[in-house]
């Protein structure tokens, strides 16, 4: 382990952050697993899937 997380440890121990960003936090993450579990079941809508485009578009 690093010295610099063992220093971050001890300071978070001393320094626990407070309620409202470890709701923050968790909400951020929860939001990320709703997400990737919505992608993963239903699928990703073809309305949000670029298109492919050629290079040049004035080249045929």
């Amino acid at each position: 382990m690093n010295f610099r997380h063992l220093l971050r440890m001890s300071k978070w121990a001393r320094n626990p952050p407070s309620e409202a960003r470890v709701k923050l936090v968790l909400g951020v993450v929860v939001a990320c697993v709703v997400l990737v579990l919505i992608e993963k079941f239903i699928g990703w809508p073809d309305m949000l899937t670029l298109e492919l485009q050629r290079r040049n578009p004035m080249r045929y």
